[in-house]
C-alpha cells in the first residue's frame, strides 16, 4: 500500500478512535501530499519517495517549531508539536545509527575509491541516495569528512 493511501486509512481509523490529534496530524501530512500531487509538473503522481521527503520536512519543522516554543516558555505549545512529530515519525523509516551510517559511507569509499576530499561530492550524492529516509545529511556529511580527512 502507497503511503499516501496508507494516511488516507489511518485518518479513518483516528476518526473511529475519536484520537485528534493524530487526525489532525495525519490531515495535515495529506493536505501536504496532495499540494504536492496538484503541483505544476506533478502530473498528479506522489512516488513514496517523494511522499518520505515531505513527511521527514514535516517532522523537522515539527521539531524546529517545538525548540522555538520551549525558548519562549510556551512549554504547552511545544508539548502540542512534539505530540504531532511523534505521529509523524510513525511514518518514517528507522533511523540508521551512527555505526551503520560509517558502515555504510565505508562501502560507498571503497567502491567509489574515494581517497581525499576532493572525492567527497561524489561520495556524498552516492551516500544521500542510499541512505534517504534513515539519516540526516548532516551526519552523513560530518561521518565522510571524518573517513576521508
Amino acid at each position: 500500500m502507497a503511503l499516501f493511501e496508507q494516511i488516507s486509512e489511518d485518518i479513518k481509523a483516528a476518526m473511529k478512535a475519536r484520537d485528534k490529534v493524530r487526525l489532525e496530524t495525519l490531515r495535515n501530512i495529506k493536505k501536504v501530499f496532495l499540494e504536492a500531487k496538484t503541483a505544476p509538473g506533478a502530473n498528479d503522481t506522489l512516488t513514496d519517495a517523494d511522499a518520505l521527503k515531505i513527511i521527514q520536512k514535516l517532522a523537522k519543522q515539527g521539531k524546529e517549531s517545538a525548540a522555538t516554543f520551549a525558548q519562549q516558555n510556551r512549554q504547552d505549545l511545544a508539548d502540542a508539536e512534539l505530540a504531532q512529530v511523534a505521529v509523524i515519525e510513525e511514518y518514517l523509516p528507522k533511523a540508521l545509527t551512527e555505526e551503520e551510517i560509517e558502515a555504510k559511507v565505508k562501502e560507498i569509499i571503497a567502491e567509489t575509491g574515494a581517497t581525499t576530499m576532493k572525492d567527497m561530492g561524489k561520495v556524498m550524492g552516492l551516500a544521500s541516495k542510499a541512505m534517504a529516509g534513515c539519516a540526516d545529511g548532516r551526519a552523513i556529511s560530518t561521518i565522510v569528512k571524518k573517513l576521508l580527512a
